[in-house]
Formats: structure tokens, sequence, C-alpha cells
């Protein structure tokens, strides 16, 4: 977007770009999220920039009005593949607060010097002041939404000191701790019980509409005793840096503002950021839906799926090498068979040491799928053989891959492994870095998806128009890897999902139905 355009977004107070860049006023020396209701200053005086980082670099304080750090993340960290795309998704999970810079500039294969350079130039910010940002934003999450004491929330936002949490809350809010959670729009009141450091509520913020098929999504996939879900719910058990955790998400549609609630049943203050950030990939909250159903809704295949379900999310992973796992056991055969293989091979994990609910165990770890997990599993020898072998290979250190990837840099990774193809490698792009341009052509259930919604009634009907009012003619041929919807394909591959299960499941149905029906006798 140039000047113009965002200065045109911020006259209309669009909700749509908040998160996506924030707009800095010389002449009050704050910076605002686009939708803030405040009187739109003279574009003389406006500064636009891509993080709030970089505007607490330049100087400016968060509008006290707008709060601009209360939004979702921009969706371009996964939409852009290039180093500080990839450098964003690992500060987002924490890795400068375990690492440090050095750690961060290792995992993306450059120096600090050079990344400190580039992320300069891309973000406006330097990888600590980034890592600031998240920090702060994570504390005024705490702060206004929890009944936790300042100190704790100082080391789970991932300060090293009070002291310094004090002076950065107050250099970017221009507010002490205790005033900014007097902003709280909604106050808890407090608990009869002590308030622990390792339970808390948040409501997660996320850009409308959402669209609850993502819950369906999990919990169809999901493995009793570590996972458990339903068609707005998700919880599970999760291996984090410093220790166990266990998290659950309700979404209630019906209520004022239909929150997405996330309660951490049990967590390590230290990996409290990490969590927030996996929590957030697994249901795709940052990302722009009305760009997507936009670009979506032009296609004529698929233009009656995106009005009747706006919003699809497309399901992130809490943890890369366990998805890894999961797509190599789940490929060519059902979703219900690889739930079954799962469900197996989870008795080689270990118990949870934070166990509530019906949730006590723990997703195998590489190292004890490699030792004995392979042992539970069942069918094709050599499909067993390749489970082991990348098992081995990621408890060793010589497989290491995870948010900070790109999808050639999976490809490299991946494809050398024995079981491994375009496949693989796609589905684990797609939910692992959130890459949204995959498109799994070879995908039964894909094929599946082209020709049920080829037959229904409604995909004769002309195309919507897309965001710019162009839409595609009837008759305009069209690409089998529907290349025209680049770079959503991602979420195309879900529409065509959901629409081969609907399919699957309508079949099912007369088939239960047609055996249920006695047949007339005949005179």
């Amino acid at each position: 977007m140039d000047f113009w355009q965002r200065y045109r977004a911020i006259d209309a107070r669009d909700t749509r770009f908040d998160g996506q860049f924030y707009t800095a006023v010389r002449t009050t020396g704050i910076y605002c999220r686009p939708s803030c209701p405040a009187r739109t200053p003279k574009a003389g005086n406006v500064t636009f920039y891509e993080t709030s980082a970089a505007a607490h670099d330049a100087g400016y304080r968060a509008c006290k009005r707008c709060l601009p750090e209360a939004v979702p993340g921009t969706p371009a960290w996964n939409l852009r593949s290039d180093v500080a795309g990839r450098a964003m998704r690992l500060i987002n999970d924490g890795v400068i607060n375990r690492d440090g810079v050095e750690g961060l500039a290792a995992r993306l294969g450059y120096s600090s010097r050079q990344l400190n350079r580039i992320l300069s130039h891309e973000l406006g910010a330097g990888p600590l002041s980034l890592a600031r940002a998240s920090r702060a934003q994570t504390a005024r999450t705490l702060l206004v939404s929890t009944t936790m004491k300042v100190a704790d929330i100082a080391f789970a936002a991932g300060f090293s000191s009070v002291r310094q949490f004090n002076e950065t809350i107050g250099e970017v809010f221009a507010m002490t701790p205790s005033a900014l959670r007097g902003t709280a729009r909604h106050h808890r009141a407090p608990s009869s019980a002590a308030v622990t450091s390792t339970a808390l509520t948040l409501n997660l913020p996320y850009r409308e509409p959402f669209d609850p098929g993502v819950f369906d999504f999990l919990a169809v996939r999901a493995v009793p005793g570590i996972e458990e879900g339903s068609s707005g719910s998700y919880a599970r058990t999760l291996r984090l840096a410093h220790g166990d955790a266990r998290f659950r998400v309700d979404y209630d549609a019906g209520a004022p503002g239909r929150p997405l609630v996330l309660t951490i049943g049990a967590v390590d203050l230290r990996d409290l950021p990490s969590l927030l950030s996996r929590v957030r990939r697994l249901l795709d909250l940052d990302a722009d839906p009305v760009a997507i159903d936009g670009a979506l809704g032009s296609d004529p295949r698929l233009a009656a799926s995106v009005a009747a379900t706006p919003g699809i999310r497309m399901p992130g992973a809490v943890d890369p090498q366990e998805l890894l796992v999961r797509a190599m056991i789940g490929q060519q055969i059902t979703v219900a068979a690889a739930r079954t293989a799962l469900i197996q091979l989870s008795a080689a994990g270990s118990e949870c040491l934070v166990p509530a609910d019906g949730l006590h165990r723990l997703f195998p770890t590489a190292a004890q799928i490699a030792e004995s997990g392979f042992e539970f599993l069942r069918g094709p020898q050599r499909r067993i053989d390749s489970v082991r072998g990348a098992a081995a290979a990621m408890a060793s250190g010589g497989l290491d891959f995870g948010y900070g990837d790109d999808l050639p840099g999976l490809e490299t990774k991946l494809l050398p492994l024995a079981g491994v193809g375009p496949w693989t490698v796609g589905y684990v792009a797609m939910r692992v870095i959130g890459a949204p341009d995959v498109f799994l052509a070879n995908d039964a259930a894909v094929r599946n998806g082209i020709r049920s919604l080829a037959a229904a009634p409604a995909s004769a009907g002309p195309a919507s128009a897309g965001p710019a009012g162009a839409a595609l003619a009837p008759e305009t041929p069209l690409s089998p890897d529907f290349r025209e919807l680049s770079p959503w394909r991602s979420y195309a591959t879900m529409h065509l999902w959901r629409a081969a299960a609907a399919a699957q499941s309508a079949a099912r149905s007369t088939r239960l139905t047609k055996i249920a029906t006695p047949k007339k006798a005949t005179s």
C-alpha cells in the first residue's frame, strides 16, 4: 500500500487494517491504529510505520484512546517469506527471549549485524526493538485481562527485571502499569481463591468474519488424552521450552462480540509469550479474511462456498515436529485411519505433569518415537520405517525446521527424507509456517472437493466481484491448480477439503437412511 491508500484507510477508520500498519502523528507525538476514532490528522503530519516497534524507536507513544497494541497481528508475517517475515514469526514465538539476538540470527543464517541491518531497513526497527514491542503487547494483554501481580506479568512478558518492565510501559504507553490496568473495559472480579501465575483467562482479538469450522477440523483429528475438541472449542496439552502446558479455547457465536476465550490451565510464565503466539497461529487469528474472501469469491468454482462460510481459517500447528509426524502418518489414508494410528502412537508419549479435564498425556517426542514409538504403529513397514527415520533425524538435531523457515527451505530439508513427498512438504508448509499459497493438486480430498462443488447447482451462478470489482467471467478458462487465486490458494484448499467432507457426510447419511427405511410390500 502506498501513502494515500493508507491515508484513505485511516480517514475511513477501516478496522480491516488494524495491526497491518500504524499511524504516527508528529503534532501529538502518538501513534494509533487505522480505525482510531480521533479526528483524522492532516496528511502532512502523518507518518506510517510497518510495526509499532518502528513507531517506538521514532519517539512516538501509543494512543490511550484506540490502544493500538490491542489488535490482531499483521497477516504479512505469513504472507512474506523473506528474512523479515521469517524473523517476525520467530520473534513472536519468543526466540529472542530464549536465545537472544545471536540465536535468532543463527536460525535465519545471518550474523546479528546483518540481521539488524535487514530488519531496520525493512521494518524500521532492529530485532531488540521488535522483541521489546512484542513484550509490551503481551504485558498490556495481561494487565488488562488478568489479576496477575505486576511482578509476575513483567517476567511472563519476557522482561528481565521489574524496573525494565516499568520503564518500557512508561515509554510505550505513557502510563504506569497500574494506570494501564485501569483502562480495562471489563474488569474481572477477583476470585476467592488465590490467583496463581499459571492459570489465566484471556480474550483473543481477531479480524471478523471468523468461521468456527477450524474447530471442527481440529476436533476430528484430536487424539484422546492429548486433545479434545468440539464445534466451538479445542483443548490440549503441550510441551514448551520450560515445561508442560495446558490450554483451552472457546468460541461463543451468540455472545456479544463473539469472543474467543483462551483459558490457560497451566504454563511456566517464561513460556507464556510462546504459548500465546502458537495458539494464535493454530487458529489463524492474524489472517485478513476480507481480503482472502474477496479473492476466492471471484472464482465461480468457490463463490458459493465462500458466501456460505465467510472467514474460513487455515489451522496452524503448536509443535512443528509433531505436525511432521502427523503428516507422514496421515498421507494416503483417511482422516479416521490417521487418527486411529495416532491414538496407537500416543501410548509412547509421557504423562503430562499438569493433567486435568481428561487431558493427561503429551504427544510423544521425536526421541520417544525413534526409540520405541514406531512399535505402536501398524500398516506398511515402509511407512513405519519412514516415520522412525524422520523422528531419529529430528531427535539427533540433523533435521531442524520450524516457524522461521520458508517453503524452499522446507523442501530442501524435508524432501530428502524417505517417505516425504511434495504433498507432505506442502501440508507442513500450510500448517507450520502458515504458507498461504499452497495448492495440494494430488490430494484426493481436493479432487473430491472440486467435483462436489462442480456438481452443486449454486456453482453455476455468476462469480462475485473481487476486491477491485473485477469478477472472473464464467466463460474464462480456469486453471486446474487455481493459480488465479494466488497468493491465497491454501485457503482455497480449505474450502475444497470442507466441500469433500460435506459430500462424504451427505452420502453416508443417504446410505444410512436407505438401510433404515423398510421396503414396501408388493401386492
